[in-house]
């Protein structure tokens, strides 16, 4: 009997090895379907990370550096609540820009038509970047010479929709980690190749902390990407952006035509990460600014100015330049017509208060080549108005004046200056001998 009853005894146990398998293999399948059910249902950053594909010569996202598998770009649809703005178009900025055949004056008008509509283009950093430049039967169809173009104004067209490339270096904590409001932002437009101009501005006038009156100044660096001709500084730029905790990188190459690119994704951020901003100073790493002039000036507005402020050296009848040898070269069949009043972009100051309602436009207004052109087409359609201020020289001041320290006492800023140069200003205005 003895053998039967362990013959029998295995067979149970067999049976119940069986059966305890087959459980947990079903129960893992019923798992590993709902939580694919669950991924499509509500994306996670893990299960929708994007995968950016490498660049051709004439792609706008030429040169992007791929964010880390451990920083994966997160997409959704939705639209943050501290992003979410209504803005309304001026009627006299509707009237200014002509409606004629130029390709942008017409996407302008037809965007403005179905202003309320439009709800493309405003999901998370790299929604859909990939996939974001325009059809060439499109572009075909409506600008008729646009083989002729020259190939920086190709690549720019193709990709004015491509609103929201994914953020390489980030600074979340830039407004928060020691406690206070930021009276003053200087925002500055870099290029990843420029530490000593950057390292220049740290060191002088573009310097964080407690200013007189107890207001607080803080400082960022935008930068977009190298392209892949270029040597590979991505891990020095890293070690920059921890040492210092001042750049904001982002996924687009770094180039003329992209510095409009650069400003949507400045208030974008902006937004996020450093909502309360009195005002903002936004210019380039090649200027000298005189921090505490600027402050001085800030601090004795009225309420109603400081906060529609838009403050610089103003063109008021600039048109677009048809030479094709220009760096700022429109062609014909893309714009035409005047430009509105703006500050030069070597730097100008704004009402940290306009920050949402510029964003709000710049998903309205198609992108323009020109950054500070186009920054002036949308403090005009906000109805703001540039002020002229004698101490911003954004194309220098007499050759004669450049050397004299008392001159530039007097001054907002000045454009442009070597880090050299600027070092020797910030110290030779610091000098107690010195006497103006």
């Amino acid at each position: 009997m003895r053998p039967v009853q362990s013959f029998i005894l295995m067979i149970i146990l067999c049976s119940l090895c069986i059966v305890f398998y087959y459980s947990s293999f079903n129960l893992q399948l019923a798992y590993s379907h709902r939580s694919l059910l669950e991924v499509s249902a509500n994306p996670t950053p893990e299960g929708n990370r994007v995968n950016h594909p490498p660049f051709g010569k004439d792609s706008k996202m030429t040169a992007f550096k791929e964010a880390k598998p451990s920083d994966p770009i997160p997409f959704t649809s939705s639209v943050p609540p501290v992003l979410q703005t209504a803005v309304t178009v001026s009627a006299s900025f509707r009237e200014f820009i002509p409606q004629n055949q130029a390709y942008w004056n017409r996407l302008l008008h037809f965007q403005l038509r179905r202003m309320g509509q439009r709800q493309e283009g405003i999901g998370q950093e790299g929604s859909n970047w990939s996939s974001c430049e325009q059809n060439p039967e499109h572009l075909r169809t409506n600008v008729h010479d646009f083989s002729s173009y020259p190939e920086l104004h190709q690549v720019f067209i193709r990709g004015m929709d491509c609103r929201h490339p994914p953020i390489l270096i980030n600074q979340p904590e830039k407004c928060t980690s020691d406690g206070g409001d930021t009276f003053l932002l200087f925002a500055i437009k870099s290029t990843p190749k420029n530490f000593e101009q950057r390292q220049a501005v740290r060191e002088t006038w573009g310097r964080e902390g407690v200013y007189s009156g107890g207001v607080r100044v803080r400082t960022v660096f935008l930068l977009g990407s190298t392209s892949q001709d270029d040597p590979d500084l991505s891990q020095l730029l890293a070690y920059e952006g921890r040492r210092y905790g001042d750049l904001l990188q982002w996924g687009f190459k770094d180039s003329f035509f992209n510095l409009t690119l650069k400003e949507h994704v400045f208030y974008r951020w902006a937004l996020t990460h450093c909502p309360n901003i009195s005002f903002v100073f936004k210019g380039d790493d090649d200027v000298f600014a005189n921090t505490k002039a600027i402050l001085a000036h800030l601090q004795s507005l009225e309420p109603d100015k400081a906060s529609k402020l838009y403050l610089g050296q103003v063109l008021t009848s600039a048109s677009p330049l048809r030479d094709t040898k220009s760096k700022y070269y429109i062609p014909e069949s893309f714009y035409e017509g005047p430009y509105p009043a703006y500050a030069g972009g070597g730097g100008y100051l704004f009402s940290g208060s306009l920050i949402r309602p510029l964003y709000g436009i710049t998903l309205t207004l198609p992108f323009f080549p020109i950054d500070d052109v186009y920054s002036g087409m949308c403090f005009s359609a906000l109805d703001v108005a540039p002020e002229v201020h004698p101490g911003f020289h954004t194309f220098d001041i007499r050759e004669q004046d450049r050397e004299n320290v008392c001159v530039h006492r007097n001054l907002l800023l000045v454009h442009k200056r070597s880090p050299q140069q600027i070092l020797r200003l910030s110290r030779s205005m610091k000098n107690p001998l010195l006497i103006c």
